[in-house]
């Protein structure tokens, strides 16, 4: 990259090195020779302080900076770096700056400022330190950077009783006048100028090689790599050159941010170009390992879970296999099907959408034309009630502990012609139909639910398409922008928004934030499935249903460390005892045992009377309450022996004995089920407006269910429903304002908002039409968006929600992919307030095809621009107190 094609780019610095000299911000130059601290900068600046101190040893090098920006004190002292009396590694990152290395030198750049300070450590101190300005301030300023010429020595000075203040002196120095004999092209008349601060900067120092090379290196520094000098002044005034550890080489030009392993392509402008220790052309630092060693990119190895992989290493789920190809990972795709997860009044969908029902109703989770997944919140806390899969002619309710076929219960297995329901532990009931359906429900402690199905579908589940967009898709048709409005349209019937979002409970939010925590602790029992899946929305979940738990606390928090240890186990990856760890463990009934891989083939004395149907599934393990090896679950739910199991024949059991029927020891008996009746209350009502009737159910059956136009698009109860009260007359429906309509002129509600029949709103690249009381919607073809706000909040392309909240500079999007060629790169920082825990605004910075950069930040654009490149800046508005929004237009050579 040539440094002389960049134009429009502003810097303001300020430089000390050698001994004493000092380069101001206005670019003219002094020598000061004291031991005592000075102020090199000092100002404020949008309401936040910065205070830059020195002092100088008796070596002439800096041996203390002190810089302290809102209140945070750095300390530069004998090689070391201290924060707030801390001693820090690098690289460090700070909500309010970050120190890391830049080439040879190490730099700390504010977050609050515009500011970034520099320093090159050598043996007995620094030898030269700058503090850069992105943009000239407008605000007063201290110090011998100063300020509009200003040179404040003597203001600039901490007296201390031990330091001292003396005139510069300078005698002929030969290695001056000779290194000055080469710059004359650069210097021209300021040589004799430049000259005598040489000459000051080395009396007394002649021996300290560190004080003359640092001098003479900042004059080339400034007279560029077309200077004469820049290619022999090494030569002239024997400076050696830095040595570099392992197979890094010296470049007095080249990357500040070293091409490596794990970024071999870092975007980086011509200011980032300094004296570096580099790798050879091709090949690039890895990383990955210690010792500085320097390899071709292809033969970078992979990283995963804190492990490296060499390149062809495999690594494999039971979801996934990757690859590792010079750095990269190459993936097949997600080859396990989408399941959608209920676990409390959290829902993932088919597509991973997560989001919370509002309200402790029945809902529609799940329905095709054949079958209906239905689930029924507890009305005391938000976790299940019950689940009902209506399949055909067929009725299975799923509740605590308990699992029943219409009235009858379901203890070991049900088999028929669609549909195969058996118990695969103490704790999960499965369910197998003919057509690809799958469902597993956790029976206890609580109930939860995990589906998995093989077609397009409806519910609160989604419709598994690999598109999160469309994801909230109301039974109405029309896709809702937030969870709410679309949970309650799968509600069968009226429900009340009565789930909280937020603690209401201090005693119970103390417990769930100490005990949620182990999901994070990076050294915990559940660390080894961070890289696979992430925690925190598990901890958030966690600390919300343990927070408004009604019942035992501990078991609603180890339900909810359950759930991250099944999603876990489901892609293979084992945690050990965390039930133990956790203090979770369950207790089995009589002499059955715990374990974490219970298959339910072959485990009951059943499954040894015949072929056990339960076998030829796929059954991944579940934990839960079983059989240890060597018996069988016998009547009574004990474990025995083979010899000691009941015969099964046709539905009936008997214990071993003399009885031989059809080769096995059986009798048959006679299966007897119970019925039960419920009874209707009726209500009768009188006087009705807006065109109402009065229905009087004893009289004449009414669906009064399906008497609004909302009726229209909700789900059904599986029986007719009928209330006594006014309603609509037959063939008409209540609108939304509560008149009654036809059919065709039924309202539609997007949003809240109502809309009559006929119009239509453009929502999630679709245009919808209200008809009949459901929209009607047309696919439109439109660009997807990423967007961040506030503390961390991000959403990608397609749709999907979370929260990061890094302190570093971090590429929002890019198109340069493995082949490092691209046209645009755009990377964003968080820039907080004063209060650290807070977001004000961000630094947005643009890159275009390497020619172009323009970084947005304390409402300035400072743009660099390559020769030949234009660039015309329209400001549009603001946005808040700290963003504008701009319209560019750019012309290219």
């Amino acid at each position: 990259m040539n440094p002389q094609r960049w134009i429009h780019y502003f810097k303001y610095t300020c430089r000390t090195f050698g001994s004493g000299v000092v380069q101001p911000f206005n670019a003219s130059a002094f020598y000061v020779h004291s031991n005592c601290p000075f102020i090199l900068t000092r100002f404020t600046h949008n309401r936040v302080k910065c205070d830059v101190t020195v002092r100088r040893g008796g070596n002439g090098l800096l041996v203390q900076v002190e810089i302290i920006i809102n209140k945070v004190r750095t300390v530069l002292q004998n090689g070391s770096i201290l924060v707030e009396e801390k001693s820090v590694s690098l690289p460090y990152d700070h909500t309010y700056q970050h120190i890391f290395r830049y080439g040879l030198y190490t730099r700390l750049r504010s977050s609050l400022l515009p500011l970034s300070v520099t320093w090159h450590d050598v043996p007995g101190g620094i030898d030269s330190l700058r503090v850069d300005l992105e943009q000239e301030l407008n605000t007063d300023m201290m110090g011998l950077c100063g300020k509009h010429g200003q040179q404040l020595i003597s203001e600039s000075m901490l007296s201390e009783d031990t330091c001292q203040m003396r005139d510069p002196i300078s005698a002929i120095n030969q290695e001056c006048r000779e290194f000055f004999s080469y710059t004359l092209d650069c210097l021209q008349a300021r040589t004799p100028f430049y000259m005598q601060l040489c000459e000051e900067n080395i009396y007394g120092y002649e021996l300290n090689e560190h004080i003359s090379c640092a001098f003479f290196k900042e004059i080339v520094l400034q007279c560029g790599n077309s200077s004469y000098a820049w290619n022999i002044w090494r030569y002239v005034t024997r400076c050696a050159e830095p040595t570099c550890p392992g197979d890094l080489v010296y470049v007095e030009q080249g990357a500040a941010f070293v091409p490596s392993c794990s970024s071999p392509n870092p975007r980086f402008s011509i200011q980032d170009m300094t004296s570096s220790c580099v790798c050879l052309k091709g090949e690039v630092l890895n990383d990955h390992l210690d010792g500085f060693q320097c390899v071709v990119e292809s033969s970078c190895p992979c990283v995963f879970a804190g492990r490296s992989y060499l390149t062809r290493d495999i690594r494999s789920t039971k979801c996934q296999s990757c690859v590792c190809d010079g750095g990269r990972w190459l993936c097949s795709e997600n080859f396990c099907p989408p399941r959608c997860l209920i676990e409390g009044q959290f829902v993932t969908t088919f597509d991973g959408k997560q989001y919370a029902v509002p309200g402790k109703c029945a809902y529609v989770a799940l329905q095709d034309l054949d079958w209906t997944i239905k689930i029924e919140f507890s009305e005391k806390e938000a976790s299940l009630k019950a689940v009902t899969l209506q399949l055909y002619q067929e009725t299975f309710t799923f509740e605590h502990n308990k699992v029943k076929s219409g009235d009858e219960e379901i203890t070991e297995l049900h088999q028929s012609d669609q549909v195969l329901v058996f118990w695969q532990s103490s704790m999960y009931v499965q369910v197998h139909t003919s057509f690809g359906l799958k469902i597993q429900v956790q029976v206890s402690p609580e109930v939860q639910l995990y589906i998995t199905s093989p077609r397009n579908h409806t519910g609160l589940c989604g419709n598994s398409n690999n598109d999160t967009t469309d994801d909230f898709t109301t039974s109405s048709g029309i896709i809702e922008n937030s969870a709410q409005p679309f949970a309650l349209s799968w509600s069968l019937g009226n429900c009340g928004v009565n789930i909280p979002s937020s603690c209401i409970n201090t005693d119970n939010e103390i417990f769930a934030d100490d005990k949620c925590s182990v999901l994070n602790n990076p050294a915990g029992i559940f660390a080894t499935c961070h890289g696979h899946i992430p925690p925190d929305q598990y901890h958030t979940a966690c600390v919300q249903r343990t927070c408004n738990c009604g019942g035992n606390l501990q078991q609603c928090l180890c339900v909810s460390l359950g759930s991250y240890a099944k999603a876990c186990r489901s892609l293979g990856v084992e945690l050990g005892d965390w039930r133990k760890s956790t203090n979770c463990t369950l207790k089995c009934q009589k002499n059955q045992e715990f374990f974490y891989d219970i298959r339910a083939c072959n485990r009951t004395c059943r499954s040894l009377s015949g072929r056990d149907p339960r076998c030829g599934l796929e059954d991944a393990p579940v934990e839960g309450c079983g059989c240890p090896e060597g018996t069988h679950l016998n009547q009574g739910n004990t474990c025995t022996p083979k010899t000691e199991c009941f015969c099964h024949h046709h539905g009936v059991a008997t214990p071993p004995g003399p009885v031989v029927m059809d080769g096995r020891q059986c009798f048959l008996s006679q299966n007897i089920s119970n019925y039960k009746l419920s009874n209707t209350l009726l209500c009768f009502v009188s006087g009705c407006r807006n065109g109402k009737v009065c229905v009087h159910c004893s009289e004449y059956l009414v669906n009064t269910a399906q008497k609004t136009c909302d009726s229209l698009s909700k789900p059904l109860g599986a029986n007719t429903t009928c209330e006594s009260g006014c309603y609509c007359p037959h063939d008409q429906y209540e609108d939304h304002h509560g008149n009654c309509v036809s059919r065709d002129n039924c309202t539609c509600v997007y949003s809240g908002k109502v809309f009559s029949a006929g119009q239509h709103v453009k929502t999630n690249c679709k245009t919808c039409f209200c008809g009949s009381g459901q929209w009607h919607c047309k696919d439109e073809p439109c660009p997807g968006t990423c967007q961040v706000y506030g503390n961390g909040h991000y959403q990608t392309f397609d749709s999907k929600w979370y929260r990061f909240d890094g302190h570093c500079q971090y590429t929002l999007v890019e198109d340069y992919c493995a082949d490092g060629n691209g046209s645009f790169s755009l990377r964003v920082e968080s820039v907080p307030c004063c209060d650290e825990a807070l977001t004000c605004s961000r630094s947005i910075v643009l890159d275009l095809q390497g020619e172009v950069t323009l970084t947005l930040s304390d409402m300035r654009v400072t743009r660099r621009l390559g020769k030949g490149w234009t660039l015309l800046l329209l400001r549009l508005s603001f946005i808040g107190a700290t963003s504008k929004i701009y319209l560019l237009q750019f012309n290219a050579p």
